[in-house]
C-alpha cells in the first residue's frame, strides 16, 4: 500500500534527523555534505511515498536502506568517486604550487615541504596530493579489462543497519521481555533495579534476560 499524500508528508518531515544521521556517516568521502543531504532526502521521500505499515516493521527499518541508496549514487559516475568542488580547488592550488616548489628545489618535493609551502599540515597535503591522482578503476587493470581488483572494505553503514536490525526483532518480543532489554542495555540499570521496575525478582531478571538474549540472537542469525 502506498502512503497518502498527507502521510507521506508526515513520514518525510519526523525522519528528516534520520536524513542526517546517514549522509553524517559519509563525510570526509570527498563529496559536499549538502550534495550528501540532498540525496538523501530524495530517499527518503521514495520510502515514504512505498512504505507500507501493514507489514510489520517501523519505517526507519524500511527507509535506511532506500535513503543510504541515495547517497551511495553520489559516488558513482561512471565509476569513479566524485569529489565536491572545495577539495577540488585546494587540489589544483597544490598541485600549482607543488609545480612552482620543484622548479624553485630543482627535485622532487617532499609532502612536508609542499604542507609548509601550503600552509597546512602534512596529511592534508597528502590528501591534496591524492586527490590530484587519476582514478584508479576497480574493475580492470589494461584495456582489455581481464582482471578485477576486489578491495575488501567495512561497509560505513555497517553499525546503523546493525542498530536497525537489532531495532526490528525488538519489535518482535512481548512487551514485558522489550521492557527487560530496554531497561537493562539501553537505560542502564542493574539486575536488582530492573526488577524492581518490573516487579519481577533479581533471579527472574537474570533467568529471562538469559533467554531472551539466546532468542534475539537466533532471530538476528536467520
Amino acid at each position: 500500500m502506498t502512503a497518502d499524500t498527507s502521510d507521506r508528508d508526515r513520514l518525510v518531515t519526523e525522519n528528516l534527523p534520520l536524513v542526517h544521521a546517514c549522509a553524517n556517516r559519509f563525510r570526509g568521502r570527498g563529496a559536499d555534505y549538502e550534495e550528501l543531504f540532498s540525496a538523501g532526502c530524495v530517499g527518503l521521500c521514495k520510502a515514504a511515498g512505498r512504505f507500507d505499515e501493514s507489514r510489520g516493521f517501523s519505517f526507519s527499518t524500511y527507509a535506511v536502506p532506500v535513503i543510504l541508496g541515495e547517497i551511495r549514487r553520489v559516488f558513482r559516475d561512471g565509476g569513479a568517486l566524485k569529489v565536491g568542488r572545495t577539495l577540488k580547488e585546494k587540489a589544483r592550488r597544490a598541485m600549482h604550487e607543488k609545480a612552482k616548489l620543484e622548479n624553485e628545489l630543482q627535485r622532487e618535493c617532499t609532502v612536508g615541504e609542499l604542507a609548509k609551502r601550503l600552509g597546512v599540515s602534512p596529511p592534508e597535503a597528502a590528501q591534496l596530493l591524492e586527490v590530484s591522482q587519476p582514478v584508479l578503476s576497480l574493475t580492470s587493470d589494461d584495456e582489455r579489462a581481464e582482471r578485477q581488483f576486489d578491495i575488501p572494505v567495512p561497509p560505513p553503514d555497517g553499525p546503523l543497519c546493525d542498530l536497525l536490525a537489532l531495532r526490528t526483532v525488538l519489535e518482535m518480543l512481548p512487551q514485558r521481555d522489550a521492557d527487560l532489554i530496554r531497561l537493562r542495555y539501553f537505560e542502564g540499570l542493574t539486575q536488582s533495579k530492573t526488577a524492581a521496575r518490573l516487579g519481577m525478582s533479581q533471579v527472574q531478571v537474570s533467568r529471562r534476560e538469559k533467554a531472551i538474549l539466546l532468542h534475539l540472537r537466533e532471530l538476528l542469525l536467520k
